[in-house]
């Protein structure tokens, strides 16, 4: 793993090990559907991760497929299914950082993320904040979801790729928060 900081100055800003506030933290998709005039927008209830720059991988995030949703049972029960996730024989995604390059409040991450046995190459940019005494950081990537063997697509009506977006909220990995 490399850590670059040209700017020192964002470096104490995310030391340590942190872990994600799963309360207060996403992990969201959006997906193109009838050949790109609508989007379908949904979300992950069960996921986990931690971050810690001293360690490789820096990054690690969990996420459970069947925690789908998307407002749609139907939809969501399809997604679920081996057309898409296969979550009954691939009970989880994986992101695993294999380089994190600080700059500033930038966070530029490449990794693999890994499905239904699977694995693709992936790069996001993330911006990091510090507000007392947690970490917020929102990336953004877009994925080639064929690649991880979803190709499902009658008529071609789904663009073979699915734009991904975590919101993390992280706190210190000794910090304890009770479930409100």
């Amino acid at each position: 793993m490399t850590i670059t900081n040209p700017n020192h100055h964002s470096s104490e800003t995310i030391s340590g090990s942190w872990q994600l506030d799963l309360q207060r933290s996403s992990v969201e998709f959006r997906t193109g559907h009838f050949w790109g005039l609508a989007t379908v927008k949904g979300h992950f209830d069960d996921f986990h991760g931690h971050l810690d720059l001293g360690t490789s991988p820096a990054i690690e995030l969990t996420i459970d497929p069947a925690s789908v949703q998307t407002g749609n049972r139907k939809r969501d029960r399809h997604l679920r299914s081996a057309d898409f996730f296969d979550a009954d024989n691939h009970p989880r995604v994986l992101f695993v950082s294999d380089s994190v390059d600080l700059h500033g409040d930038g966070l530029k991450v490449r990794g693999h993320l890994s499905a239904r046995d699977r694995s693709i190459p992936l790069e996001l940019d993330a911006q990091v904040r510090q507000v007392d005494g947690e970490l917020e950081i929102e990336a953004a990537t877009t994925a080639q979801h064929r690649e991880l063997g979803m190709t499902f697509s009658p008529l071609g009506m789904i663009p073979p790729r699915s734009d991904l977006i975590v919101r993390a909220h992280l706190i210190p990995n000794n910090t304890y928060r009770a479930a409100a």
